[in-house]
């Protein structure tokens, strides 16, 4: 009977935990993160980094820029392209958490930074705090 207890308690803590508001958007977040990734991915490699090899020289674009070492090729251009393209994920990102949520985050700090109107009595109290500190 112990036993079932515990095997009970160990399912119910795991539903709090994955059903958890904070975990299903961690979920839909990596989900949408990957399917970003690969619309980025797709940009670089099919629009970005072909209108580059189109100025510059190579048979292939940018997917020809070797160099050979030793009778062995080194594709920089991939390499190349693969810095592009996590150029262009950090830049997406950091406008989007950094000016846009930051943002957000800025005006709700402000908000709550501010402290209230004083009351009348705070008011009042003031007022005979600056009255008394001119008697003295």
């Amino acid at each position: 009977m112990n036993v079932a207890k515990k095997a009970f308690s160990v399912v119910d803590e795991f539903k709090a935990f994955a059903f958890k508001g904070n975990v299903v958007d961690l979920a839909v977040g990596v989900i949408i993160g990957g399917a970003f990734g690969k619309i980025v991915d797709s940009l670089v490699k099919s629009v970005i980094m072909p209108l580059i090899g189109a100025f510059l020289p190579g048979e292939q674009g940018y997917l020809g820029w070797k160099i050979a070492i030793n009778g062995k090729d080194i594709p920089y251009g991939l390499f190349i392209g693969e810095v592009v393209n996590f150029l262009i994920v950090a830049a997406a990102l950091f406008f989007f958490i950094v000016k846009f949520l930051g943002f957000l985050m800025k005006k709700k700090e402000a908000e709550v930074v501010a402290p209230p109107p004083p009351t009348k009595d705070q008011q009042l109290l003031t007022e005979i705090r600056d009255l008394l500190a001119k008697k003295a």
